[in-house]
This record gives structure tokens, C-alpha cells and sequence, in this order.
């Protein structure tokens, strides 16, 4: 039998419960709700991409999967995808600055949901996820290697796999190990010596590892947080779910998509507009500050593998971002992209170069607007107190995936 002391501790907790019910029972507007809505995971639909025909194919994925993680691709046989990418941090690294074969100048970007980005890299360089991942394999910090070599290694190791999936391999006969069009001149020279069909069938099988590897990261989406589960019943039943997020969780939600605007760039299932934008992030370097977007938009008109080059699959009528960027725009200049905050509160240190150690970091940041020292920043002060921006960052710790505590190498939600 239950004493009076236990039976008086069950109400009380009935009671809070029922008064934390009636709190947030009226605490949210059609249009707050309309505007939650399209955030939820439930919302994101996996676009097509015209640039890659084998992007939805299951057997490009797998192949793209094992070229993924493989380290030949790379000058010392010890980098892959995975090493920046690692699945176990979220498909990054946790470093200020990538490392491969050698130390690039940014951060590594996660890439759980890439496939809905219009253009890839923190400048935008490149249009499709099959480009970008043929940059990294020809940088000289990044992978180090040559489009030679790799199509070797995919000749020498997955005969098979390739042409059930992208038809009869080129003849290599003649083609050296290092050739390929970058800045090592031993290599250059080995490619300008090529004939143009050897250059040709080379970039061919290059152009396809990148496809088949852009196959496999379209599986790699995001997970669904507890925000998702505050969303979605919220939609559902028009009232605010109890327990689901803390007192402090909702309080930054309200402040992140009113008084701290931070929806004007995080927005969408993915709480990013996939745009360029300059916050006026101190450079890493203060004597050779990165231009950002001013570069990138113009490396991506000009990239031989951009949606309009005769090796992407669409047609000219669908590279319409391409039709209409402006590349030399002064807003442009030390702007960077937006980056989803998904997960966000496991992948410090923050910005394009690691300049921010942690989210209370950023937050200030933005609290406080300072100008850029290139270009001209977009913010303006916020003006939040101390006990909001600790609510901001406790918010932000609700769009962490569920799953990541259960399972630290679960890579996402697969597209299929």
C-alpha cells in the first residue's frame, strides 16, 4: 500500500505535468507552425541531378561506396573520402583545417545532405556532387594523386564492377601512372604527351569514379532529431508535445526563428538556404584573408566539369544556376555558405577555417556583428542576453540525430 508521502509525490508531479501542458498548450501559431513544418526532415525530398545519370543507380552507389574508402586513390596510399569524411564524426573531421597528403586552408564540410546543394565547397567552386568529389583526388594537400592513376587503380582493381555499370574500360596501354592537368610538371608533361583519345578515355574513367561516388553520398542524409519529434506531433495535433524538448530547447527555438533571425539563413529540413553569405568571420590568416564566393563563382563557370562541359549528362536548358549566377558581384567578396546545422552541436570547431572552437563562440559572433575585414558583413547586433544565447545553444543540441548515441557509425537516413 502506498503512503500518503508517496501518493502526495505522484500528485504533485501530475500537477506540474498538467501545468507545463497548459504553458505550452497555446504557445504557438498557425503561422509558427506552418513555418516548423517545413523544417521537419518529413519535408525533404531528394532531387534529381540531371549531370549524373547513374546518380539513382544502386550499383553505382555500391562501387561508389568501396572507391569511397579506398586510400589507393590517393599519392601516398594512405587518404580516402573517409579520412576527412568520416562517417564515425558525422562525414567530417573535427579539425580547424582538412588534411590529406598534406593541410588545406578550410574546414572539412559534412556532407549528410549535400545532394540538395545547388553548388559544393564553402566558395561554391563546383555544381554537382560528382565534381566535387574529382577535386579533392587532384589537389596537391588533398589526395595528391592524378586522373591517370586512378583510372588505373579502378582497371587494376574493380574491372568487374565498372563496366556492369558504365560499359567496356579504355585501353591504358601507354598511359603512365603520374599524368594528369595539374600543378606537379612531371605529371602535366606525362599528360600533354598523351594523344587526345588517351586524354579523352582517362578523363572518362575519372569523370565516372566521381559519379559513382556522388551515387553513394546521395544515401547520405541526415537523421531525424528530437526537434523532428517536437515538429512533427506539433503539426499533427496542434499542440506542443511534453518532454520531447526542454523548457530552455523551446525558448531558443522561439529566439532562432524570431528575435535571432537566424532563419533568414538557416532554413528548410536541412536549416540552410544554400546560399553565400558574408558574417564577417575574422580570416585565419589576417595577411592573406580567403575571398570566398568571389573566387568560387567564378571557378565554377569556367570548371571542365561544371553542369554545361560535355561530360555532365544534362542539358543545357537544366544548368539554370549556372544561367543565372552573377560571378563578380561585390557581395561576393568573402562570403561563404551557409552550412546545414544539422548536427551541428557534435562537429566543432565552426566556420570555413575553424576560426570559432564553439557554438558559444558563433553565438556571440552573431551577437555582436563585428564588420569584416574583407568585404562587408551582412549581420547586424542582435542584441540577446546571456540567458538567450545559452537557449540559442541549447536548441541547436536538439537537431543532433537521435541515433548518434546508439550507434556513432551509423552514416544517416539512406535515400534508399
Amino acid at each position: 500500500m502506498r503512503s500518503k508521502f508517496t501518493v502526495s509525490i505522484l500528485a504533485s508531479t501530475l500537477l506540474l505535468a498538467v501545468y507545463d501542458a497548459f504553458l505550452h498548450a497555446e504557445e504557438w501559431t498557425d503561422d509558427q507552425i506552418r513555418e516548423l513544418s517545413s523544417m521537419s526532415l518529413g519535408e525533404l525530398e531528394l532531387p534529381p541531378d540531371p549531370t549524373n545519370k547513374m546518380s539513382g543507380d544502386s550499383a553505382a552507389a555500391a562501387f561508389g561506396q568501396q572507391l569511397f574508402f579506398d586510400e589507393r586513390l590517393s599519392s601516398n596510399g594512405r587518404v580516402s573520402c573517409a579520412s576527412c569524411h568520416d562517417p564515425a564524426q558525422g562525414f567530417q573531421d573535427g579539425q580547424p583545417l582538412g588534411t590529406g597528403v598534406g593541410q588545406t586552408a578550410r574546414r572539412t564540410m559534412p556532407i549528410a545532405g549535400a545532394a540538395y546543394s545547388p553548388f559544393l565547397f564553402w566558395d561554391g567552386r563546383k555544381d554537382s556532387l560528382w565534381s566535387q568529389a574529382l577535386g579533392p583526388l587532384e589537389s596537391p594537400v588533398e589526395h595528391g594523386g592524378t586522373r591517370a592513376q586512378y583510372a588505373q587503380v579502378v582497371a587494376q582493381h574493380y574491372e568487374a564492377e565498372y563496366e556492369q555499370i558504365f560499359g567496356a574500360l579504355p585501353d591504358l596501354t601507354g598511359v603512365p601512372r603520374v599524368a594528369g592537368p595539374v600543378d606537379d610538371p612531371v605529371a602535366r608533361q606525362a599528360w600533354n604527351q598523351l594523344t587526345e583519345n588517351q586524354r579523352d578515355s582517362v578523363t572518362g574513367v575519372f569523370v565516372n569514379i566521381g559519379k559513382a561516388i556522388a551515387a553513394y553520398e546521395r544515401q547520405i542524409l541526415p537523421g531525424r532529431s528530437r526537434f523532428d519529434d517536437f515538429v512533427d506531433t506539433l503539426v499533427a495535433t496542434g499542440r506542443a508535445p511534453i518532454g520531447v524538448l526542454s523548457s530552455d530547447e523551446i525558448a531558443g527555438l522561439k529566439l532562432f526563428t524570431g528575435k535571432a533571425n537566424c532563419t533568414q539563413c538557416h532554413n528548410g529540413p536541412l536549416f540552410t538556404n544554400n546560399d553565400f553569405h558574408n558574417t564577417g568571420v575574422p580570416p585565419r590568416l589576417a595577411s592573406s584573408p580567403d575571398s570566398g564566393r568571389l573566387i568560387g563563382a567564378s571557378d565554377v563557370l569556367h570548371d571542365e566539369f561544371n553542369c554545361r562541359s560535355r561530360w555532365s549528362d544534362a542539358s543545357p536548358e537544366q544548368c539554370v544556376e549556372l544561367e543565372y549566377l552573377v560571378a563578380d558581384s561585390p557581395t561576393l567578396q568573402g562570403a561563404f555558405k551557409v552550412p546545414s546545422l544539422r548536427d551541428v552541436a557534435t562537429r566543432a570547431p565552426y566556420m570555413h577555417a575553424g576560426q570559432l572552437a564553439t557554438l558559444p563562440d558563433v553565438l556571440v559572433h552573431y551577437n555582436q556583428a563585428p564588420p569584416a575585414v574583407i568585404g562587408n558583413s551582412e549581420l547586424v547586433p542582435l542584441g540577446l542576453t546571456d540567458t538567450e544565447l545559452r537557449q540559442v545553444v541549447a536548441f541547436l543540441a536538439s537537431l543532433t540525430d537521435s541515433s548518434r548515441h546508439a550507434d556513432a557509425t551509423r552514416p544517416g537516413r539512406q535515400a534508399f
